[in-house]
């Protein structure tokens, strides 16, 4: 270790930077592991959820809305309730009925399949949900935004015939890879999980060994040689139903973890009896691959704080813009510029009170993502005195330019704003 090193401060954790950042809030009135997403936090979330909605859209999947609950039968049906109901939270008596809360989404999805008859040729269908699952965490292992009792998935289930599973996987491959380029969480590289030898695993050997490797032909195709990943396998990794694509990210402390998945499910087909009409009139049994192509927004938001170290891109970022008038006189050039960026559609926000040294200091604490000042020198010409800690800029920008590079910058899902273009 050389004394550089040794000298870089230790990165911070998403529960520490939260003290100056107050993206969420606990309370024992609630209970450990349901964090509150404040008004910053929200904006974070919100802005990673159109993201998701986003490329679920460009790759043809179908928004649905289903319920948390469900009878604690759909789950014994599912298999969940055999396999995970110690870590469900217990039946809630409604009547003569045992309600629960759902421990995944994919059970409900496939009654959503299940409700219309489908022929081959309509095939694949994906369905979309941003939806909020349940697991019954013991205190001690619940931690942040990381550990949670509710966890809000962006949650795909594709149904396929058989000869379109690989290029449905390489296309949910490619999305979540996709996902993690524009927010900036460099994947280490991705595991194929695979059964062990154990009898744990549903289905036949068989039929693990062709699904594994269809997953390996789909790593092929999305071309993560080309972009410098390397697939590694891990037996014993798989769930009960299926081998599945893991993207691994690592933290500033080194740990390893898994972003977003691509799964097939031996399950749920048989189970739901989920079918389609062959060419030949048949009846067929339809693939079902399970992708969470941002992953879940508690776990992403964690690690976005993380990665930037609080200090978020321009479209993520909860301030965009902090506004400091040097004087009251600056008051009314400050307020209308606040308009044009508000109309814009870019978050704002003015500090006036107080010396600009403090005001200054409590914005870069928040890690706003651009400070800007006006001076009456500022307003004299027009421009604005801006700091981009992020991009490493400070300097004056004229007014006009200002208005046309934070829209297209936010828009575009920029990494930095690009000073010098048009400058």
């Amino acid at each position: 270790m050389n004394d550089r090193t040794a000298s870089r401060p230790e990165p911070l954790d998403h529960r520490e930077l939260n003290h100056d950042l107050a993206v969420f809030a606990t309370d024992p009135g609630i209970g450990p592991g349901l964090p509150l997403w404040l008004p910053a936090g929200a904006v974070i979330r919100h802005e990673v959820e159109l993201l998701a909605g986003d490329l679920a859209r460009r790759d043809g999947c179908q928004r649905v809305y289903t319920p948390v609950l469900a009878k604690r039968a759909l789950y014994e049906q599912s298999g969940h309730w055999a396999k995970f109901s110690d870590d469900m939270f217990p039946p809630m008596r409604i009547g003569s009925e045992d309600l629960v809360l759902r421990p995944a989404n994919c059970p409900h999805h496939a009654l959503v399949y299940a409700a219309d008859r489908h022929s081959y040729r309509e095939l694949p269908v994906r369905l979309n949900e941003l939806a909020p699952m349940f697991r019954a965490e013991r205190s001690g292992v619940l931690s942040g935004l990381s550990r949670v009792r509710q966890i809000n998935l962006d949650d795909t289930h594709v149904f396929c015939r058989p000869d379109q599973t690989a290029a449905e996987v390489a296309r949910a491959l490619r999305s979540a890879l996709r996902a993690q380029e524009v927010l900036g969480l460099p994947v280490d590289h991705v595991r194929l999980s695979r059964r062990d030898g154990s009898e744990a695993y549903l289905g036949s050997v068989e039929q693990w060994q062709q699904a594994e490797d269809a997953l390996r032909s789909a790593a092929a195709e999305a071309g993560l040689a080309e972009r410098g990943l390397s697939l590694v396998e891990a037996e014993g990794e798989a769930a009960f139903y299926g081998p599945k694509l893991d993207l691994q990210v690592r933290d500033g402390r080194g740990h390893e973890e898994t972003i977003a998945t691509v799964q097939l499910d031996f399950n749920q087909p048989e189970r739901f009896d989920l079918t389609y009409d062959a060419a030949d009139g048949s009846r067929q049994r339809v693939v079902m691959i399970h992708r969470g192509t941002v992953g879940a927004m508690e776990r992403v938001v964690a690690a976005l704080l993380e990665r930037y170290q609080g200090r978020l891109p321009l479209w993520l970022a909860p301030v965009q813009v902090c506004l400091l008038p040097v004087g009251p006189a600056q008051d009314p050039a400050v307020r209308s510029l606040a308009d044009d960026l508000l109309a814009a559609g870019l978050r704002v926000r003015i500090e006036a009170e107080g010396s600009l040294g403090a005001r200054i200091r409590a914005s870069r604490r928040r890690r706003d993502c651009l400070i800007a000042v006006l001076g009456a020198a500022e307003v004299e010409a027009d421009q604005v005195q801006v700091t981009d800690v992020a991009a490493g800029f400070a300097g004056p920008v004229a007014r006009d330019r200002l208005l046309d590079l934070l829209p297209r910058a936010y828009a575009a899902r920029a990494a930095l704003v690009d000073w010098a273009a048009g400058g």
